[in-house]
């Protein structure tokens, strides 16, 4: 039994100094970045803001999509973001992605 543990031990160590012998590797990862600067986001639509004073401050959208789900959310689209609804009321403004904007090494 003695020499079943000292080999089992040998055995871990020899093992432990082998993986960390081994050369480590990492993938790079490429992360879009978005404009969206902050002097620009008050410019869009807020959380709470109704339908009708979005249409009054930002204009007509290009698109209106149908409501989907329930409760039902509306996307609207603007040139560069869009706005979502929950019933009447704005619950998120999103800016699109700009292409050509990433993170590199």
């Amino acid at each position: 039994m003695k020499h079943l543990t000292s080999t089992l031990c040998a055995t871990s160590l020899m093992l432990g100094m082998m993986l960390s012998a081994a050369p480590l590797q990492a993938d790079t990862l490429v992360i879009p970045l978005g404009h969206q600067a902050t002097d620009n986001v008050s410019a869009m639509p807020q959380r709470g803001q109704t339908k009708g004073s979005v249409v009054q401050r930002h204009g007509e959208p290009s698109t209106r999509h149908a409501a989907v789900g329930q409760p039902p959310i509306t996307r609207w689209d603007y040139p560069g973001y869009s706005v979502y609804f929950e019933y009447d009321r704005v619950i998120d403004s999103v800016r699109h992605r700009q292409s050509g904007s990433a993170l590199t090494p």
